[in-house]
């Protein structure tokens, strides 16, 4: 697999420090955005190790099969959330930290996203928009229960509060989402300081627009901040130039399919 990607993070307008962290490895093919919260620069710590834990403990992909990539994967976040909840028991400057965390692998012509959280990850695909991701947040699951509208949720006072995060509690479980790669495929991960100042049909229209990845992450930071930059923000872009024919996985599913989540391993019930 060939890939070319990009990444950019910004204060934004208001913040007077940046929370958000993120990491590409291209050749391990992993990906992940974190947006901590705490203050007091708490959240950029939770974040920092986020993406340094995780990114460490999931290690190459390289041969690794479907089962034991999403065991990986639900472990690196787990081991990542007790390291951030322990720091905040031993250090009183450091309770109630806590950040998101969304991570991209890409392997044996697949893709394999964990999320905690609110920061999404969507796939551009053949001219369409999917998100990959459901909100951790309260607002989400108001949606789900036919409370709010999705346009509601967007405005509403608690549309920042997020119901799961990495390191506030002893244990947390990921969602896990995975599909087929196709060639021309665009990932995008952001912060919901992109998401909450644009919505999903901008952001597609600036992805289908022309441009390298480096471009395209450029004009959604610009377009963020041009519409009031109110949080920090942060996006990663990877474009799938090209899949080995070598490693296929078979017939290809739609993105609604190939997004269905996958049980976490380890997680009761």
């Amino acid at each position: 697999m060939h890939i070319t990607c990009a990444a950019r993070t910004d204060v934004g307008l208001i913040r007077s420090g940046n929370e958000d962290n993120f990491l590409m490895i291209p050749d391990r093919g992993t990906f992940i955005v974190a947006d901590g919260m705490g203050g007091h620069a708490a959240g950029e710590v939770a974040s920092e190790m986020a993406v340094r834990i995780i990114s460490q403990e999931l290690g190459s992909f390289r041969g690794v099969g479907a089962d034991e990539a999403a065991t990986r994967m639900t472990q690196a976040i787990r081991d990542a959330n007790a390291a951030i909840y322990e720091r905040t028991l031993s250090e009183h400057d450091k309770r109630g930290m806590g950040t998101t965390a969304t991570v991209l692998v890409l392997h044996n012509n697949r893709y394999l996203v964990g999320q905690v959280g609110d920061s999404r990850g969507y796939l551009l695909r053949s001219g369409g928009f999917h998100q990959l991701t459901k909100d951790h947040s309260y607002v989400q699951e108001q949606v789900d229960a036919g409370y709010l509208t999705p346009e509601q949720a967007r405005t509403h006072p608690y549309s920042n509060v997020i119901t799961r995060c990495v390191g506030a509690a002893g244990d947390v479980i990921p969602d896990l989402f995975s599909g087929v790669v196709h060639p021309g495929d665009l990932f995008l991960l952001a912060s919901d300081g992109l998401t909450g100042m644009l919505e999903d049909d901008a952001l597609a229209a600036i992805l289908r627009s022309d441009g390298e990845p480096e471009k395209l992450v450029d004009r959604l930071v610009a377009e963020a901040n041009r519409r009031g930059g109110l949080d920090n923000i942060t996006a990663i872009l990877v474009r799938v130039d090209s899949v080995d024919a070598a490693a296929g996985q078979g017939p290809a599913a739609a993105p609604g399919a190939g997004a269905a989540p996958l049980p976490s391993p380890g997680k009761a019930g």
